[in-house]
């Protein structure tokens, strides 16, 4: 007679990279990496989410507002592999970091998403692109006062704070080092994740 908890512990059974690898490189139990598996692969039966299936996802959590190109940009931040696709250890790796991991970790984190083209650089493109994609995600009716150039202010002020040596780009160290001396720190960079 095999028990309920068993039949569930069989489902879990498949081990992208073995449970102890993963347990061994993120902040994660063993049991929480099977829970958070068994989500993943209820959401995604074939293992790995594709950017349009993770944006039919996120969008749920954002009814009012338009997460789509929010959606594409931490789609990119979660592949790390940049081949369109997502799989449960580069969602573990990155979940770790944002729940568990050190204000470093969750700040260079945060950089790469930033750093739309990945060139080590953050410029005030990037920037207002990853603004304007998180006010449209939040919607009208979050900032019902906001002007329509707030986005551009919020990137005036970002840069003013962070680029240094005023080269008009951030580099990942001007990005930890003002967000360690500034209080505004995580939470003015790291909205909804």
């Amino acid at each position: 007679e095999i028990s309920t908890d068993e039949l569930e512990m069989t489902t879990v059974c498949y081990r992208p990279e073995g449970l102890e690898q993963l347990e061994a490189q993120t902040s994660f139990t063993k049991r929480e990496l099977q829970v958070l598996y068994r989500g993943f692969k209820n959401e995604c039966p074939s293992g790995v989410v594709n950017e349009e299936t993770f944006k039919q996802i996120y969008a749920q959590f954002f009814p009012h507002g338009d997460a789509s190109m929010y959606a594409h940009y931490l789609f990119n931040a979660f592949d790390t592999a940049q081949n369109g696709s997502v799989k449960f250890e580069d969602f573990v790796t990155a979940l770790s970091i944002l729940l568990r991991g050190t204000v470093h970790e969750k700040l260079r984190w945060t950089f790469n998403l930033y750093d739309i083209n990945k060139d080590g650089y953050i410029n005030k493109e990037e920037m207002m692109d990853i603004v304007k994609a998180i006010y449209d995600m939040m919607g009208k009716y979050t900032y019902p006062v906001l002007k329509e150039d707030a986005p551009r202010l919020h990137v005036e002020v970002f840069f003013q704070k962070m680029d240094k040596n005023k080269d008009g780009v951030v580099t990942l160290d001007e990005f930890i080092e003002s967000c360690q001396e500034h209080t505004f720190s995580l939470e003015t960079f790291q909205l909804q994740h």
